[in-house]
């Protein structure tokens, strides 16, 4: 606590010593050191003594300090100790500083007493300080009035309140008028339809008319306020009244752009450029009120009466209308709904934009935008209404590109995070040929760590969804050959982040399919670094599998795990991989049937998987009805599936914010139809048939005896508990289909797992390039019941 002479000094001390005393004092309330009491009796009479210090920084600091000190003060405290004192501080005897600072304590003391306290001691003082002779305290008061009226009612506001705003509405001073001006258009709601129509309407009709002969403060003030005033207003204006109110939003979205000049702005005299910048406030201004705007001309009748002011503001020659311009174009495609193709070019124009702050501002809300552009509004669609828009992806390439070439790394990281809606919008192939090999090209070339991360989970998700098996096995071949075993340690770890995002995206058996065998290789890598973060993400790495289907797959971690156990040399790598062995032993393992601790998990892997294998058998159909286009049989299957899918074949409907797969009840239930049962066992047969043939000529470094692994000491699995387990429920048994379509031929083989067996792998074949062994495994396999 501060002693009581330091206190009485603080009367002589310089300006910092008064500033630092009055944020300490402010703290000490905040943090509530004392009791509200013990302040009130230590600190209040100091701060109040210092209200009229001759520095005005020094004056609003304490003011500042006074104001929140008034919210916690008991009513008792307040009257004797601040409004009493106020009666003489308002005086016109007193000095200017003295009726500013009586002005704002007033307006912050009517929320702390009731209306009749309120209208017999404090009301007296307003109406004295409207009426001063200064017209900074006749402002000052004015702007005081909203917190009153809020305070006192609406009977009192239009009996006392009101009169005294339309009285200083009229006043000679500018600033007094603007003030009146903008408290009256933030108490709209409190006058009932008469009051607005008869008293404020006339005062806001003088007040525009005048305004271009005013001050452009003036045009600032309510430029930014004309939004407000209209959807206040809406409803009691006369067609006449209502045109001039849109003519004159119109005639300032243009202000300063009809003077031409070709002068260098180092020849533009001083008070030109001053005021060319309010005419750039003004327009900006009219950007933030442009989805109010829409509202009071009706969506309907954009196209003739915004559209061309909406251009306008979108090409504006300065940036900060074009930025405001684009945070606000969500409201206004929200707006338009189904008329939002109106504003295609507009979309294509701010995403080509030369500023990056513009297409920062867009970004924050494209896949929403994107979505109404590709549904038109509508709810249910049967086509994309994007494909009329051609020049949509070149625009997407070029922004990305332009954020590349930048130093503003956090936009092209948002950027490459919103583009991962793109599945929802624009076809596969399209993605694939230009967006899907540029996110690997940044992933390997880019050097900030945030936009390799935000391209590789872009990327996993443009897989996700993407329509073509082949394309997608040779992207999952790029993933292991350039990243999982790449020259440059920093590109081996990029790949550990893109197998966390698979994990998060894709079904548990996609995983050990294509990237489990890849990753726990890892184990092996030369850098250490490399190796901690795999310890870190091993745990990951074993919940994706099911016993005993991926026994096999257990019994390679638990043989890389006790590798690293025996040979790490670094004690920093050695210290993650105990910590992580033990994690590991606490680990529950998922099984093969449901479980009710996994449930929801379970529930949400199977969701997944359904729709990886929709997706394959999408591919199928769409062979299908190429090759027999006039089939009834094809056509419907193919529609129904492409129901299963999502709009316009691409994807599913909504690409949540984890990527949780959303997959209508339908696609769970089988059909009962002849002619789909006859083509579901159809391609059943072609599923089966398939043979991948294992690329992954390496496995003998991981892969031991079925005596050596049953040494390893850590029981990271506890098989003996799961492998009598019986699975009786053959209709959650979908990852033992194998779903390689017959377009993925022989020579593009990708390093996988079969899922369908629950035996180890075989040591001595494990290494071999040869396929026919792993053939012959498939084929007994479907002897199995």
């Amino acid at each position: 606590m501060l002693s009581l002479h330091k206190l009485e000094a603080l009367h002589v001390a310089g300006v910092e010593m008064q500033l630092t005393a009055a944020v300490s004092f402010l703290t000490i309330l905040q943090d509530e050191s004392v009791s509200v009491h013990t302040y009130a009796h230590s600190f209040l009479q100091v701060i109040l003594l210092h209200l009229e210090h001759r520095d005005a920084g020094v004056s609003n600091a304490w003011l500042e300090t006074l104001l929140s000190v008034i919210e916690v003060l008991p009513k008792d405290t307040l009257r004797h100790e601040i409004l009493n004192p106020l009666v003489s501080k308002a005086q016109l005897s007193q000095t200017v500083q003295s009726r500013l600072v009586s002005c704002k304590i007033l307006g912050k003391l009517t929320n702390k007493f009731d209306a009749l306290a309120i209208k017999r001691e404090i009301l007296p003082l307003v109406k004295s300080l409207c009426q001063d002779v200064e017209y900074e305290v006749r402002s000052c008061m004015c702007r005081q009035l909203e917190n009153i009226a809020q305070g006192i009612g609406t009977e009192l506001t239009k009996s006392v309140v009101l009169p005294e705003l339309i009285e200083l509405s009229r006043d000679e001073g500018s600033s007094v008028r603007l003030a009146a001006f903008e408290t009256l258009v933030n108490l709209l709601d409190i006058f009932d339809t008469d009051d607005r129509s008869q008293t404020i309407l006339p005062v806001v009709k003088s007040f525009c008319e005048k305004s271009f002969k005013a001050d452009e403060s003036i045009l600032i003030s309510l430029s930014f306020h004309l939004g407000k005033l209209c959807h206040g207003l809406y409803g009691i204006f006369t067609p006449d009244q209502h045109l001039r109110f849109l003519e004159f939003y119109k005639k300032l979205c243009t202000l300063g752009l009809q003077q031409e000049n070709g002068h260098n702005e180092n020849q533009i005299p001083p008070q030109i450029l001053e005021q060319e910048k309010k005419y750039i406030s003004v327009r900006k201004n009219c950007a933030y009120n442009f989805p109010a705007m829409i509202v009071f001309v009706d969506p309907k009748n954009f196209h003739m009466e915004l559209y061309s002011t909406f251009f306008c503001l979108c090409h504006d020659p300065e940036v900060p209308v074009r930025y405001t311009i684009a945070i606000c174009f969500y409201e206004v495609s929200k707006l338009l709904n189904s008329g939002v193709y109106l504003i295609h070019k507009e979309l294509i124009t701010l995403l080509q934009d030369e500023s990056l702050e513009v297409l920062d501002a867009l970004i924050d809300h494209l896949p929403e935008i994107l979505e109404l552009m590709s549904t038109g509004g509508e709810t249910s669609v049967q086509e994309n209404k994007l494909s009329s828009l051609p020049d949509l992806v070149p625009a997407l390439t070029a922004a990305e590109q332009r954020a590349a070439a930048s130093l503003k790394w956090r936009t092209h990281e948002k950027l490459l995070q919103k583009y991962a809606c793109l599945p929802q919008v624009i076809s596969s192939d399209q993605i694939y040929y230009r967006f899907l090999q540029r996110m690997f090209t940044i992933m390997m070339t880019n050097n900030v760590l945030p936009v390799q991360k935000a391209a590789s989970r872009t990327l996993c998700i443009f897989l996700r969804y993407n329509r073509k098996q082949e394309q997608r096995h040779e992207v999952i071949q790029k993933l292991i050959e350039q990243l999982g075993q790449g020259k440059s340690y920093w590109n081996r770890l990029r790949f550990l982040d893109t197998c966390e995002f698979i994990i998060e995206i894709f079904s548990k058996s996609f995983f050990c399919k294509y990237f489990f065998l890849p990753a726990i290789e890892l184990t092996h890598d030369p850098v250490a670094n490399v190796r901690m973060k795999l310890c870190y993400l091993l745990p990951k790495v074993k919940s994706t599998l099911k016993i005993p289907a991926d026994k096999h797959l257990l019994q390679q971690l638990e043989m890389c795990v006790r590798k690293l156990l025996c040979q790490e040399k670094d004690k920093d790598v050695l210290a993650i991989v105990k910590r992580t062995v033990l994690e590991l032993d606490r680990m529950e393992m998922s099984m093969d049937a449901f479980q009710k601790k996994f449930y929801e998990k379970d529930l949400l892997d199977q969701e997944k998987e359904r729709e990886e294998l929709l997706l394959l058998e999408m591919e199928q159909l769409e062979k299908e009805k190429q090759q027999n286009d006039g089939r009834p049989m094809s056509d419907k299957t193919f529609e129904k599936k492409q129901f299963v899918l999502g709009r316009d074949s691409k994807t599913p409907t909504s690409l949540p914010k984890n990527i949780a797969i959303s997959v209508p009840g339908s696609s769970a239930t089988p059909s009962t139809s002849k002619e789909i049962k006859k083509s579901k066992l159809i391609r059943s047969q072609s599923f089966n048939n398939q043979a991948f043939h294992a690329k992954y000529g390496n496995l003998d470094k991981c892969t031991t005896s079925k005596s050596s692994t049953a040494a390893y000491t850590p029981s990271v699995s506890g098989l003996s508990k799961t492998s009598m387990i019986s699975l009786t429920d053959d209709s959650f048994r979908t990852r033992n289909t194998n779903s390689a379509p017959s377009s993925f031929s022989s020579n593009t083989s990708l390093p996988s797992t079969s899922r369908g067996t629950g035996n180890s792998v075989d040591p001595k074949s494990s290494g071999s390039k040869d396929t026919q062994p792993r053939k012959a495994t498939l084929k007994s396999r479907k002897s199995n019941p």
